[in-house]
């Protein structure tokens, strides 16, 4: 899928919703061949990427690639093609992002990102924020999961319309999966799109999808030099919930800390102590989202 963090080419990407047949399914093959020509008439949109260690545009021009056709030296040179294949797969993200971005701002869709490690209570905090928010928030749901639909199940149960993608192997959401997804999910104008992104503090900071905020979660269970260890994640998000509040009399960790190491990533990252068991600070959660819209 990825050059950058080394996801499987063969990830098969899987986009369903909720109690629909699996003939229903959307599938989006990823290949490492990209042809130009007309599709597939079959149902599944095939993309082949094209990424050759020759360039196109410069006519095989042997003497810029460092090629050496002598019969007793024949020297191929892969480190360039290589960075220019991170290069193209983060160009293109960054468009279609542009593009969902443009599209969610034409519509006055409110989009978060929530970013965690697993376990951090990502579905635990979306679901009683949709349970306690019903009434008054509009909100539609993207889940990001490597397999299953178990996450898409509870948010549907908590009342809002859902989309899974599975990644097969893949270990982040991109651009182009979100905008596959939105098409299907259809969001209404003026509404919150909550995406759910696949646990991980990695690869997921390195994509933008478009979102209007980041919102990274970590649990008290976890180590509070996390900000620290995963640097990116945190210096590209606007918003920390610290979750699990409940647990602080049990576990050795420090509020203090964590947010110490976090302000020397990111100086204007903003922080919610929250506990998505006994509903701790989600007026202050709630506030913040309904500031978004005023904003």
């Amino acid at each position: 899928m990825c050059g950058t963090c080394g996801c499987g080419e063969d990830s098969h990407i899987i986009y369903r919703k909720p109690g629909a047949p699996e003939k229903g399914h959307l599938h989006y093959h990823v290949h490492p061949h990209e042809h130009d020509g007309s599709e597939h008439e079959h149902g599944h949109h095939h993309h082949h990427d094209h990424d050759h260690v020759h360039s196109h545009e410069d006519e095989h021009v042997h003497s810029e690639h460092a090629h050496s056709h002598h019969p007793a030296h024949h020297d191929h040179s892969h480190e360039t093609s290589t960075i220019r294949l991170e290069r193209n797969i983060m160009a293109k993200n960054d468009m279609m992002a542009e593009r969902n971005r443009g599209y969610f701002e034409a519509l006055n869709i409110t989009v978060l990102n929530l970013v965690s490690s697993p376990g951090s209570g990502k579905t635990s905090v979306l679901e009683r924020t949709l349970k306690e928010l019903a009434g008054s928030l509009d909100a539609f749901v993207i889940e990001g999961d490597q397999q299953t639909m178990l996450d898409a199940e509870r948010i549907k149960a908590a009342g809002a319309p859902v989309i899974q993608i599975n990644t097969g192997n893949g270990c982040h959401l991109d651009a182009l999966m979100v905008n596959k997804a939105v098409k299907q999910l259809e969001p209404k104008k003026g509404s919150y799109l909550f995406i759910e992104n696949v646990g991980n503090l990695v690869c997921p900071s390195l994509f933008d999808l478009g979102e209007s905020k980041r919102v990274v979660i970590i649990s008290v269970t976890e180590g509070a030099d996390k900000p620290s260890k995963y640097p990116t994640m945190f210096e590209t998000a606007q918003l920390c919930l610290i979750n699990k509040s409940d647990l602080l009399p049990y576990v050795d960790f420090s509020i203090e800390e964590v947010k110490e190491h976090a302000l020397r990533i990111n100086p204007k990252l903003s922080f919610i102590v929250v506990s998505a068991r006994s509903g701790e600070g989600f007026e202050l959660w709630y506030d913040w989202l309904k500031g978004l819209r005023n904003a």
